[in-house]
Order: C-alpha cells, then sequence, then structure tokens
C-alpha cells in the first residue's frame, strides 16, 4: 500500500495553525514557526489559529501557557481563532479512539511495561529493530472482552503492514518512508489520555487546517500521522516542514548561544518587527533585500522559497538589524517603548516631550531600548561623574576654561542651538584649543560620562538653569 499526501486542500479558505507545547518560554524557533504561518494565513486571506497542545500534563504550566501568549501578543502575531488547549478536548479525541477500535483500525494492548522491556531488550540481542509484536492484537475477541475491565491497558493503532508512505512536502519534496519501519503507535495512554500524533491529527482535521508549517523535528511523526488520516477517513493537509534553527558551531539552539527565549529580546530592549524580520530571514529570502516591513513579508514570503537546510542564528546580525530600526523608528513610539528601561532604572517622572526630543538625538549612537534608556537617563537624573572622570576632566588646567564656558553660556538671552554653538566655535577662537578640550568636560558635568548625544543639543534640552547648575559644581 502506498499513501500519497493529497495536493488539493478541501476548503477554498486556507487555515493554518502554530501549535505550541505550553513547557517553558516562546522559543525563537517556534517563533519563527508562527511567523511562517502568519504571514501565508495574511497574504492568502486565510485563518490563522492558535492551539495550544498541553497534553504533557506533568510538564505543561500555566505560566508557560501565559509565557506563549505574552510573546505572540508582543510579535503583532494575532491570532484569528483560539487559543484551542487539548485538555479540553479529550471527549472528541476519545470519540474518534473508540471509532478506530470498532472498526478493528486500533486494538486494546494489555502488556505491562515489564513484558515490554523484555520485548526490547530480546529485539536488541537478535539485533532487531524494537517494535510491538502485536501480541494483544491476536487476542481473541472473548479475551479481549474478558480483560477490559480488569486489566489496565493502552490503545494501539495497527499501523499498515507493507508499502511505503510519501509525504510531499512544500519544502523538502517527496520523502518516502517504509511501512515496515513504522510500530504499532499508542494512541491512547493506560490512563485514558490521548497521545500526541493522535490528537494532533484530529485537531488539525476537525479545525480544518489545510497546511501544516511545522519545525522538521517533526517530520519523522508524518508517516504515522498520514497513516491515521487515512484509517479515519480523512483528507490531508498540504505538509511544509521547515529546517531547524542552529547556533554558529552548526549545534541545535540552545542557552548556551545566547537568549533563545522571545521575551528575552524583548527585555533586553529589541523591538518586534526586528525580531520578526530577523526570523523570517532564517532560512528564506528575496532576491537581495534584507529590510522587510510587515507589509513586504506578507506580501513577498512564500513556502516555495524557504530553504531546506538549517538557519544559522547570529546575535550580531540581529542585533545590527535592531539599530537599523530605532535609527528608522518614529522618536515618540520609542520613547513610549523606553519607558520601561528607565523606570527599571529607577526613573519613575519621565517628561514625554523631552524624552522623545532625547530619542531624536541619541537614535543613530544605539542599537537597543536598553542602550537607549542608558543614553538619555540623564536628562530626568543627575548622574554624577565618577573620581576617575573628576581627577581627568576637572584639573587646574581645565577648571578655568569651564569657567569660561559658563560665563559665556550665562550671557546668551535666546537659549538655542545656535547661540550655544557660537559660545564654544568662540572659546575656540579665542584658545585655540580644539572642540574636545572644551567640550569634553562640559559632557561630562552634564551627563556623568564621556559617551553622550551632542553638547549642543543636551545644553539645548537641558535648558540654561538646569545646564548651568550641573557644570557649576564640577568647578
Amino acid at each position: 500500500m502506498i499513501i500519497w499526501v493529497s495536493m488539493s486542500p478541501s476548503s477554498s479558505k486556507i487555515r493554518l495553525r502554530f501549535a505550541p507545547s505550553p513547557t517553558g518560554y516562546l522559543h525563537v524557533g517556534g517563533a519563527r514557526t508562527a511567523l511562517y504561518n502568519y504571514l501565508l494565513a495574511r497574504q492568502k486571506k486565510g485563518i490563522f489559529i492558535l492551539r495550544i497542545e498541553d497534553t504533557d500534563l506533568e510538564r505543561s504550566t500555566p505560566e508557560s501557557i501565559q509565557a506563549i501568549l505574552d510573546g505572540m501578543t508582543w510579535l503583532g502575531l494575532e491570532w484569528d481563532e483560539g487559543p484551542f488547549f487539548q485538555t479540553k478536548r479529550f471527549e472528541l479525541y476519545h470519540q474518534h479512539i473508540q471509532k478506530l477500535v470498532d472498526e478493528k483500525k486500533a486494538y486494546p494492548c494489555f502488556c505491562t511495561a515489564e513484558v515490554l522491556d523484555q520485548k526490547r531488550k530480546l529485539a536488541q540481542t537478535e539485533k532487531r529493530k524494537p517494535m510491538y509484536d502485536r501480541t494483544c492484537w491476536r487476542l481473541s475477541e472473548a479475551e479481549v472482552q474478558k480483560r477490559l475491565s480488569t486489566d489496565p491497558h493502552c490503545i494501539r493503532f495497527k499501523s499498515a503492514d507493507e508499502g511505503e508512505t510519501v509525504i510531499h512536502d512544500i519544502i523538502k519534496g517527496n520523502v518516502v518512508v517504509s511501512n515496515k519501519e513504522l510500530d504499532d503507535l499508542i494512541i491512547q495512554r493506560s490512563d485514558k489520555s490521548p497521545t500526541y500524533n493522535f490528537t494532533v491529527v484530529v485537531d488539525d482535521v476537525t479545525m480544518g487546517i489545510t497546511h501544516v508549517i511545522r519545525g522538521d523535528d517533526h517530520l519523522n511523526n508524518t508517516p504515522r500521522q498520514i497513516q491515521l488520516y487515512e484509517a479515519l477517513g480523512f483528507p490531508l493537509p498540504l505538509f511544509a516542514h521547515v529546517p531547524m534553527i542552529l547556533g554558529a558551531d552548526k549545534q541545535r539552539l540552545s542557552k548556551r548561544h545566547g537568549a533563545t527565549s522571545v521575551m528575552a529580546y524583548r527585555d533586553s530592549g529589541y523591538l518586534p518587527d526586528a525580531l520578526l524580520n530577523y526570523l523570517v530571514r532564517l532560512g528564506w529570502s528575496y532576491k537581495d533585500q534584507e529590510i522587510f516591513t510587515r507589509p513586504d513579508m506578507i506580501e513577498k514570503f512564500s513556502l516555495e522559497s524557504v530553504s531546506g537546510s538549517a538557519g544559522i542564528f547570529n546575535a550580531e546580525k540581529l542585533l545590527w538589524l535592531n539599530g537599523v530600526y530605532i535609527r528608522e523608528a518614529d522618536p515618540a513610539t520609542l520613547a513610549k517603548l523606553t519607558l520601561p528601561f528607565l523606570q527599571n532604572k529607577g526613573i519613575t517622572e519621565v517628561d514625554l516631550n523631552l524624552l522623545t526630543e532625547a530619542i531624536k538625538i541619541s537614535q543613530e549612537k544605539v542599537k537597543t531600548l536598553v542602550e537607549m534608556a542608558e543614553m538619555v537617563d540623564f536628562f530626568f537624573k543627575e548622574n554624577p561623574a565618577d573620581e576617575k572622570l573628576i581627577e581627568k576632566f576637572f584639573t587646574a588646567e581645565t577648571k578655568p576654561i569651564l569657567a569660561m564656558v559658563v560665563k559665556d553660556l550665562e550671557a546668551i538671552e535666546n537659549w538655542n542651538q545656535e547661540s550655544i554653538a557660537k559660545v564654544f566655535t568662540d572659546l575656540i577662537q579665542k584658545t585655540g584649543l580644539g572642540l574636545g578640550k572644551i567640550a569634553q568636560p562640559v559632557r561630562v558635568a552634564l551627563t556623568g560620562r564621556t559617551i553622550s548625544p551632542g553638547v549642543y543639543e543636551i545644553l539645548r534640552l537641558l535648558e540654561k538653569q538646569e545646564s548651568l547648575n550641573r557644570v557649576r559644581k564640577y568647578l
């Protein structure tokens, strides 16, 4: 028997889903999978569904569920239906399991863990692939009925004995699996809970999923799921298995490579659209284009252009891209996004207008919102210079120059950038010193650091009295 994947979706309106397991945070790999589903749904005017696969009761937690929802919301990947929870759908799964049992396509298995372990060891001794030998399939109907009410048992799906299962994958092409390699899959555990491969099939069919886009770590599950579709009489969706994301060492991306949680990037000051732009390019390309707005991605994305090779995560490239997005962002929008990072520094009273202006003069110098908060915090609280800076910039040689700056700034009647700049250019001519010798002590007095936006701009935004008060303290 050869089972082919149908290439004709059952609905004219495509329906896609993202179905994470709530056993931890939203991983960047999961976020890329969600993004690919989201983009295709939006491009084709379809439906994007969020389903939480929470049947692993020991590992699934409410905190992980919330982390997934928070990550999706922060990225702006709005779902049209859901979130649906598998733990709320057990009755539906049991109905389909019973259907297979009634049709002799599944059967109760009474073999204990100890018996199964013995079978595995025997297979290993005989150098056979450990597979269930269908002991319980051969039980008589009378024996089965006798034991059902007294003996613990699982339910196994009777897989195809001969032939091949062929997956036509949009990304990988045809993947052929010999049915002899497929064991009789457990579809219901002895505690009556359904297993992953079965619930996925029932969910995808009852939710009308037309395209299954997921990581290629699920590719091994697909032949089993195809056989379940066929046994239940369900039409097959289109499959697309996306290659994994690897670290620079070509190993599966993990914490040793840096942050892998979507929310960790939020907390590190990355912009959601910058992260999405980076993730969409990890395995997909469109000509030589690097920067994609969300409408760009929706218009140009295609599964056919997704690479069959793993994407290599490059943290430096992501940081560069985030800097591009910050430089091009609306300052007022950045101001609102920067507020939480200022609050993390203990700055609770912030003039949004001043912050917006401060961001305008800082955008070219930073790559994250954390750096932005660090760059502009002195506008809202004084940052006294440390002892090393004081020793370096406020010496017997520099203090007279600083006094001249203060005197000339005090004389300004119309406090604007042009008049401020004239004070410094006049002092350069008068003293013969370079701008750095004059401006850098002023910068340190105003900000408490040596790197900041331009001194003229800082003086303008701090206004006259606050500027003079800060500089006088170092005379």
